[in-house]
């Protein structure tokens, strides 16, 4: 299998670490470890400052993966499998899929997550957001049949940050249920929910084939980690991927471990923080759009997550576009071409501290 060069991560290795301004970014501003650690109670550090740096439990740390279980429903700690997510999308597909086999995903989506199948030469069918950038689950319905194999989604969405209802939920779960089809659920953004009330439970608390990925990156802004981990009643495939991870991280890092473990223990201290942040610059970026209808001719409010993808008016490519504004302003932004979809959108990202003051400088540019 010949993999492609992964678009994103190549355009964020470009500018990521040299530019001031990442309009674009997915992920929250990182915490410092003085903030995570004072987080702590006298258990957790005491786990810290008696760690070795030794290796690990395959599996992840027992407290790690109970701690991991408490933010489910119906997942016990055996239901969890700790690793980090690009390794967990990557050894899911290579286990769950063979040349030929017809795979749905969500599409504008981050790369890896149809990119493997792809490579794999599955056949691709994607589900795609409608004019004003939601996605209706008739539009999925149509494209799942009984030779499905697999079935990809995300929510909260990256990049639109579409989130469903309840009752699209059920509707989806009632779609892949029909040929007990295996979903793969992305909820790297679990619970950045703008408005709590509208939270849906994980896809594997409602789905017995369902398996849902989730991790410290997006949530909890604490991304150098690199903890992700994946939840399923589906033991069977648990145990296979247990199996694919010795050849490649063996275990996950004994220090992120502990910190994640923190992070997970005082949620709310992390997780509402961000939401806050969140929050306020969607409203400061609708006012943005309010003075500039000439640039941002519509816009969709996200529900969920930290992004949006917007459409801009522009007599070029937003390739073109972004290219040039970072190169005169140092505000980057990631344009349409980084996801594969058309040539007319960028991602914004909301959780970033500096955001107004983006904002201020892309508004004086003109």
């Amino acid at each position: 299998m010949e993999l492609q060069p992964f678009k994103l991560e190549r355009y964020f290795a470009k500018y990521e670490f040299h530019v001031k301004y990442l309009l674009s970014s997915s992920d929250c501003d990182g915490f410092s470890m003085n903030y995570v650690l004072n987080c702590a109670d006298s258990r957790e550090l005491d786990l810290w400052n008696n760690l070795t740096l030794g290796y690990t439990d395959s599996l992840g740390h027992p407290l790690l993966r109970e701690a991991i279980a408490r933010h489910y429903n119906t997942i016990k700690s055996d239901d969890v499998f700790v690793l980090s997510p690009g390794e967990a999308n990557y050894a899911l597909m290579n286990l769950c899929l063979e040349k030929g086999d017809h795979v749905v995903c969500m599409r504008p989506a981050y790369q890896s997550l149809y990119q493997v199948a792809k490579s794999m030469g599955c056949k691709l069918s994607y589900w795609e957001p409608d004019d004003k950038g939601w996605f209706d689950v008739d539009e999925l319905n149509k494209l799942v049949t009984p030779e499905t194999k697999l079935i990809i989604v995300n929510f909260p969405h990256n990049p639109t940050g579409y989130y469903p209802t309840e009752e699209e939920l059920k509707r989806l779960i009632t779609i892949a249920s029909r040929y007990n089809t295996l979903l793969f659920s992305d909820e790297m953004y679990h619970k950045l929910v703008h408005d709590l009330r509208n939270q849906n439970d994980s896809l594997c608390d409602l789905y017995e084939n369902a398996i849902s990925l989730w991790g410290t990156a997006k949530s909890f802004g604490l991304a150098g980690l690199r903890i992700g981990w994946v939840a399923t009643h589906n033991s069977g495939l648990l145990k296979k991927m247990q199996h694919f991870k010795d050849y490649l991280s063996i275990c996950s890092s004994a220090p992120s471990e502990i910190l994640a473990l923190i992070a997970l223990n005082n949620s709310e201290q992390f997780i509402e923080v961000n939401l806050n942040k969140i929050r306020t610059n969607k409203l400061i970026f609708g006012e943005f759009v309010t003075r500039h209808p000439d640039l941002i001719p519509y816009y969709q409010p996200t529900q969920a997550g930290s992004t949006a993808f917007v459409k801009l008016k522009l007599n070029q490519s937003t390739l073109q576009f972004t290219r040039q504004l970072v190169k005169e302003t140092g505000i980057m932004m990631v344009p349409a071409e980084m996801f594969e979809y058309g040539h007319s959108n960028v991602r914004i990202g909301f959780g970033r501290q500096n955001m107004p003051e983006a904002l201020q400088v892309w508004e004086a540019h003109g």
